[in-house]
C-alpha cells in the first residue's frame, strides 16, 4: 500500500501511465489536424488533372483517379473515382467532394497504392445519381 507521504509519486505514476491509452494521446497531440482534411469527414476541392494509377502486386490494371486542390488550404491530394467509366463526368476545374477511403489508420485500401480518398460528389450532385442517370451535373 502507499505510504503516508506518497502522494506525488502517486500523481507522477498516474501521470506517466496515460499514455498507454489511445483516447488520451489522441486528445494530447491533436495529429489529425495536420492531415489534409483537417479533421473534417469530407472537402470541397478542384479538380487539376485527371490521371491514372497503377494497381499494387499481385493485381494489374490502371485505377482512375484525379488531383484535387482542396479549397479550404490549398493542399492537393489524390482521389479515387469510383464507378465504370465515371472518370468522364468528371472535367478539369470541377468543384467535387472528397471523403477518406478508410482502411487500417486512415489509410489506403486494397490494391489501390497512395489512394486515401474518394470522389463522392461533382459540382453538388452525388456521383452514384449522376451514373444511375437520375440527375445531370451542373454547368460551371
Amino acid at each position: 500500500m502507499p505510504g503516508e507521504f506518497s502522494g506525488r509519486k502517486l500523481h507522477k505514476t498516474r501521470k506517466h501511465f496515460r499514455w498507454k491509452k489511445i483516447a488520451y494521446v489522441r486528445k494530447k497531440t491533436k495529429l489529425w489536424k495536420n492531415e489534409p482534411l483537417g479533421g473534417a469527414p469530407q472537402a470541397r476541392g478542384l479538380v487539376i488533372s485527371k490521371r491514372t494509377v497503377e494497381q499494387k502486386q499481385p493485381s494489374s490494371g490502371l485505377v482512375k483517379a484525379v488531383r484535387v486542390q482542396l479549397i479550404k488550404n490549398n493542399i492537393q491530394v489524390t482521389a479515387f473515382v469510383p464507378g465504370n467509366h465515371s472518370i468522364d463526368q468528371i472535367n478539369e476545374h470541377d468543384e467535387v467532394t472528397i471523403v477518406g477511403v478508410g482502411g487500417s489508420q486512415g489509410g489506403s485500401v486494397g490494391s489501390m497504392w497512395g489512394l486515401k480518398y474518394k470522389v463522392i460528389g461533382v459540382n453538388g450532385v452525388d456521383l452514384g445519381e449522376i451514373m444511375s442517370g437520375k440527375k445531370q451535373k451542373p454547368a460551371r
